[in-house]
């Protein structure tokens, strides 16, 4: 019984040394990250609007060429 609760009692131990390496691991990591500038934040930001206008603008066409097509054919 006792030999149980001292196993018991190292695994949450062991458990706790992982979670403190983890974060420590984890607050490293996240030092070494390049974060972008706030040039790049706006740079990125018009890029990703400019081609979801572009993409939506090209399926409203093919929609309109595919409805058209539909309509002769019917």
């Amino acid at each position: 019984m006792v030999k149980e609760l001292k196993k018991e009692k190292a695994k949450k131990v062991k458990k706790v040394k992982n979670n403190e390496s983890f974060f420590k691991s984890l607050k490293k990591e996240v030092g070494n990250v390049k974060w972008p500038s706030g040039k790049e934040i706006v740079k990125y930001t018009i890029a990703t609007i400019v081609l979801c206008v572009i993409l939506v603008l090209f399926f409203q066409f093919l929609d309109v060429i595919l409805a058209y097509i539909k309509e002769f054919f019917n």
